[in-house]
């Protein structure tokens, strides 16, 4: 046997070696392929095929049989809803994740300072297992402008009552031809000392009348002393009917607690509140002529709190509401980031003199900044995509001052424009605006990784 040959046979096994390692890799990468093609199949179908769809869709026109361009982009671009959707959007991207990651740092900083850490996160985070479409109904109602409904509302003006009275005789007004009305609202008439004058109103139901006022009667009987104007207040309606118009009748009440001001040459010389009875006095006054007033604040209109889904506090008020759902999730975010930092660097400052507030500001923060950002990018490519509490929160008629991308795009496309062409030229809009957030957090996700 010559040495070539038993090279050969020596080599020969060696040879054969790779193949089998080859067929092996190749069946673990169609074993691969076959697990990951039942997700390739859906992702493509959910969403590789509308994306690129509405890529197509977008160069139509509405009807989606005409090519019609980059009409569509240059469309949305003049449509002043369309400019105020992206507005809007752009004020949630700046004001939302900003307020949700300082408000989430600064919870998952003091929550490690309670002793009941556990529920109090789980209270935050509850919001979380709330739908959308519940969270927007459960505001919609909170915010309601009337406060016998909407609890903000029955806050503010609770809080408002207890520092400013509100009047007594909203609805009252002076019956015609006794009382002349000036633009402001107030009533007048005029008078001069020695004479009583009585002031007639109208417009006060019986049940409204406060529990202390009494029969007016009495106080319009009453003489008058020499320099004085007397008068009396009164409600000119007598229950069940009958009556004088102008008269004060036997059972006819007083209107207590009416400002009533004596005026001379247009200058305000006395003014005092109605008894009981209605009847007031202004004593020692000089002859002449005078203007007795009842002013405007008798009868303005009782406090009803903040119009917060009127078109100025609409944007902030459903971004309030997303505040209350997503701080939980970012507070528990924050407070997972907090849980492995190095102790020991905040032990070493702390011997070192630093107060809590310069290892908040020079430790903590710093070495959350990874976090932070996850959480902040997170957020923002959230609120790009918010729908359900703009369409459910904000009324009808302030729709379009609370429009943001995504609810411009289904209003356009099946909310009574059926302009799909154009909704989908605001689709492909929104997709471009969010796919560098996307792509940002990806990468930086890969990087802690490695």
């Amino acid at each position: 046997m010559t040495t070539t040959t038993l090279v050969k046979q020596q080599a020969g096994p060696r040879a054969a070696g790779p193949a089998p390692a080859r067929r092996g890799r190749r069946r673990g990468r169609l074993a691969a392929l076959l697990f990951v093609f039942p997700a390739l199949l859906l992702l493509g179908a959910l969403v590789v095929y509308p994306v690129l769809f509405s890529v197509g869709r977008s160069f139509f026109d509405a009807s989606g049989t005409r090519f019609v361009g980059g009409d569509n982009y240059t469309e949305m671009f003049r449509d002043p809803a369309t400019l105020k959707a992206i507005r809007n959007t752009t004020v949630w991207v700046v004001v939302a994740p900003a307020l949700l990651t300082g408000l989430g740092l600064i919870l998952a900083v003091l929550v490690e300072k309670v002793r009941w850490a556990t529920a109090f996160k789980l209270l935050l985070f509850m919001p979380m297992a709330v739908s959308f479409l519940a969270a927007g109904i459960i505001f919609r109602l909170a915010y309601d402008e009337d406060p016998d409904k909407g609890v903000l509302n029955a806050a503010v003006v609770s809080v408002h009552d207890v520092f400013k009275d509100t009047s007594r005789y909203p609805t009252a007004r002076g019956r015609t031809g006794a009382l002349t009305q000036d633009r402001d609202g107030s009533y007048r008439t005029t008078a001069s000392p020695g004479e009583a004058v009585t002031l007639p109103m109208v417009g006060v139901l019986p049940k409204d009348l406060p529990k202390n006022a009494s029969p007016a009667l009495p106080a319009a009987a009453r003489k008058t002393a020499p320099g004085e104007l007397r008068g009396v207040v009164y409600l000119d309606f007598t229950p069940g009917g009958g009556g004088r118009q102008g008269k004060v009748d036997p059972r006819e009440s007083g209107l207590p607690g009416m400002s009533v001001e004596a005026l001379r040459d247009g200058r305000r010389v006395a003014s005092t509140t109605t008894a009981a009875d209605g009847s007031f006095r202004f004593p020692s006054l000089h002859a002449g002529s005078y203007t007795v007033k009842l002013p405007e604040s008798n009868f303005a209109p009782p406090y009803q709190g903040v119009s917060w889904l009127g078109p100025t506090l609409v944007t902030p008020a459903i971004i309030g509401a997303y505040l209350w759902i997503w701080t939980g999730f970012a507070m528990v975010l924050i407070g997972a980031g907090l849980s492995t930092l190095p102790r020991d660097a905040l032990e070493a400052a702390r011997m070192d003199g630093a107060n809590e507030w310069q290892i908040f500001r020079r430790i903590t923060v710093p070495l959350l900044a990874p976090v932070l950002t996850v959480v902040f990018v997170t957020l923002v490519i959230n609120v790009m995509k918010v729908f359900d509490l703009v369409y459910i929160i904000a009324p009808g008629p302030v729709q379009e001052d609370a429009t943001v991308l995504a609810t411009q795009m289904w209003l356009v496309s099946f909310g009574g424009g059926n302009n799909q062409g154009l909704g989908s030229a605001l689709g492909v809009l929104l997709l471009i605006l969010v796919v560098p957030a996307m792509v940002f957090n990806v990468r930086r996700f890969r990087r802690s990784q490695r």
